[in-house]
């Protein structure tokens, strides 16, 4: 049962937080050109933002399988694991608390008349970065597996 929840977890990770991360990364240039050009680029915006919105949602098979699987391998007491979930925490919380809504107070000021940006693309684009290193250390974490006993 472990190999199953493994792959689950894997295969969650790799098709939920991959789009979410490219899409992510994707919208402050977006943005940046949007307010240089008005009226250009406001759809491919949208769509990026659907995406990080929807795949965040499938992304929260993430930690569920991940959860299963640590227990189901009885290592939800080794210092990865519990380092892990905080980072996946943590990134959830960037990614819902300050990214999601950054792009949304983006794409509401592109539909003002005049376009004025109250949140730049910028500061959406730090903490993205941050968002994609916490996920990038969590991948780390769980390919080294401190303290493992397999040899990996």
């Amino acid at each position: 049962m472990s190999k199953v929840l493994l792959i689950l977890h894997v295969l969650a990770a790799v098709i939920a937080i991959g789009p979410v991360t490219v899409a992510a990364g994707m919208f402050p240039a977006a943005a940046r050109k949007a307010f240089a050009e008005p009226g250009s680029g406001l759809s491919v915006l949208r769509m990026v933002n659907r995406i990080c919105r929807v795949y965040a949602i499938f992304g929260l098979a993430v930690p569920f399988f991940g959860l299963a699987t640590a227990g189901s391998m009885r290592v939800f007491g080794d210092g990865w694991v519990i380092v892990s979930i905080a980072l996946t925490a943590a990134a959830a919380g960037v990614l819902a608390l300050v990214v999601l809504p950054g792009q949304n107070a983006i794409l509401a000021a592109l539909d003002a008349e005049p376009p004025t940006e109250p949140v730049t693309a910028g500061r959406v684009a730090m903490y993205t970065g941050m968002f994609n290193l916490l996920w990038a250390v969590v991948t780390v974490l769980m390919i080294v597996r401190p303290g493992s006993t397999t040899g990996a």
